[in-house]
């Protein structure tokens, strides 16, 4: 595998999860939808905008999706959309360190069925 490509997955997974962290922190800071009525939706969007921790996560998704789109020009999609799913190991480790989210022992189970998974479908490129 060529580095830009290794460098390209590491970029999808980290920078789409630590998005996907600060949006959740964003949303926090917002608090919760309760209607979702178009006014009581546009409210909340103006909210958004006005929080760094939502423009911050939209950055860094938005570096995970063009490294998506350039991994998938050269690699196909049965070998970059399973090594993605590592995004499912950061989430749950960065929801726990940055969120204080409690996960539980089962869901540490899954995340490491997937990481098993993960595991066999990159060694099975090889």
């Amino acid at each position: 595998m060529k580095i830009w490509f290794e460098i390209a997955l590491v970029l999808i997974v980290v920078c789409g999860t630590a998005g996907e962290l600060c949006v959740t922190r964003a949303m926090k800071v917002i608090g919760e939808v309760k209607e979702f009525t178009p006014g009581a939706l546009i409210k909340v969007a103006i909210r958004a905008i006005q929080v760094p921790w939502m423009w911050l996560g939209v950055g860094l998704m938005a570096v995970a999706f063009f490294s998506l789109l350039g991994a998938l020009s050269v690699e196909n999609v049965s070998f970059v959309v399973p090594v993605t799913a590592l995004s499912y190991a950061a989430g749950a480790f960065g929801g726990q360190v940055f969120l204080g989210e409690r996960v539980s022992v089962g869901r540490w189970l899954g995340v490491f069925l997937v990481c098993i998974g993960v595991s066999l479908v990159f060694l099975g490129k090889n």
